[in-house]
């Protein structure tokens, strides 16, 4: 194991910044790192346990914007497909009182003008806190709350993939784990990973931030860098009533995300063609603004565009993001090296400074 990963981790560990995690790292296709630290279960002292089951969150995003990617190779929709010709109940209107007119590519590179909170409409689920509304009874309100601007014009991260989840349900029939499952999951043997729990016995006890981090109550509101209300609700993985939030939904584990990620990185796994995965790994928003420096973004994540703008170790073209329970993943096609930081630690583990230490500890042992 690296040094540099094994003092970032442990001292993350020791200074209870974060209470359990596993990182695992391929490069050139083979196991490089892997490690395991801290609790699974700090009150019942248990160890965290290798390839253990994490709720998601965000993690969610690129297996359902894969998902899309895959039935758009099989012609099952388009990338220029208004989305109301799937959702017949979701149609913004602009200032104007016009059509929106988004699409299935505003949706996958979050350009719809839509938003991650609704003040306004407090029954309204972005996908993380819980809900007993499904996709229709959700969606057709946030299709009546003011778009933040007209699609395509500017960058704003947002419900636009569990609207897209609801667009892949309707057209697969069934639900979205159904549709996700026959076109990338499935196929790719994540059988693991999906809107549901493989193993209770493995599924991680969630914590929140806090000196020590504090175990999630449900729900549980934790108070994000820019001082927004973030709300989880731990239960909602087995509710049968809340929609399958393709922005935050699943669970999973690092096995399957690091399997998953390499697909992509080694040319889509037989699940998407490599034109269209070259398309998803690049930037699709041309020059829009984004707040995060030297970052573009596609449609399974963030790219990296000026490693040194984004003061990144990563080379130009690695796609990055992560998952608000405690998560954060990149894949570097230069450097033929797929990264998978999972935690129980949020939102430490995701947004905080734990992932960017132990991303540049990778580099600083492996190069």
């Amino acid at each position: 194991m690296g040094a540099q990963v094994d003092a970032i981790m442990d001292g993350a560990i020791a200074a209870e910044k974060i209470v359990g995690a596993e990182l695992i790292v391929y490069r050139h296709g083979t196991l490089a790192l892997r490690r395991t630290a801290g609790y699974f279960d700090r009150e019942a002292d248990v160890a965290m346990l290798p390839n253990a089951i994490y709720r998601l969150a965000s993690v969610t995003k690129p297996i359902v914007a894969a998902t899309a990617l895959a039935m758009i190779d099989k012609r099952l929709l388009r990338l220029d497909d208004p989305v109301v010709n799937h959702l017949p109940y979701f149609d913004p209107q602009r200032d104007d009182g016009t059509p929106a007119g988004i699409t299935i590519h505003h949706l996958l590179t979050h350009t719809a003008g839509l938003a991650y909170a609704y003040p306004d409409d407090p029954s309204i689920s972005t996908g993380l806190g819980p809900s007993d509304k499904g996709f229709e009874a959700n969606f057709s309100l946030v299709a009546r709350q003011k778009l933040l601007f007209a699609p395509g014009t500017a960058w704003s991260y947002s419900v636009a993939i569990d609207v897209l989840g609801a667009v892949l349900a309707a057209i697969h029939g069934g639900s979205l784990d159904d549709a996700a499952r026959a076109h990338v999951t499935g196929p790719l043997g994540l059988a693991e990973t999906g809107f549901f729990v493989a193993d209770l016995a493995r599924l991680a006890k969630p914590y929140a931030d806090g000196t020590p981090p504090m175990s999630m109550a449900d729900p549980h509101v934790v108070i994000n860098d820019r001082g927004d209300p973030v709300t989880f609700s731990p239960s909602r993985i087995f509710s049968d009533k809340a929609f399958q939030s393709g922005g935050a939904g699943m669970a999973g584990t690092p096995e399957d995300i690091v399997r998953f990620l390499e697909a992509m990185r080694t040319g889509g796994g037989g699940v998407i063609s490599p034109e269209t995965l070259g398309l998803a790994m690049s930037n699709r928003i041309g020059d829009i603004h984004r707040d995060d420096a030297g970052q573009r973004f596609g449609y399974l994540g963030a790219i990296i565009d000026d490693p040194v703008a984004a003061n990144s170790s990563s080379a130009r073209g690695t796609v990055n993001w992560g998952g608000v329970y405690g998560h954060s993943w990149l894949v570097d096609p230069a450097n033929a090296l797929t990264i998978v930081s999972m935690s129980n630690t949020a939102l430490e583990g995701c947004t905080g400074q734990y992932p960017k230490d132990l991303i540049r500890a990778v580099y600083a042992d492996l190069f």
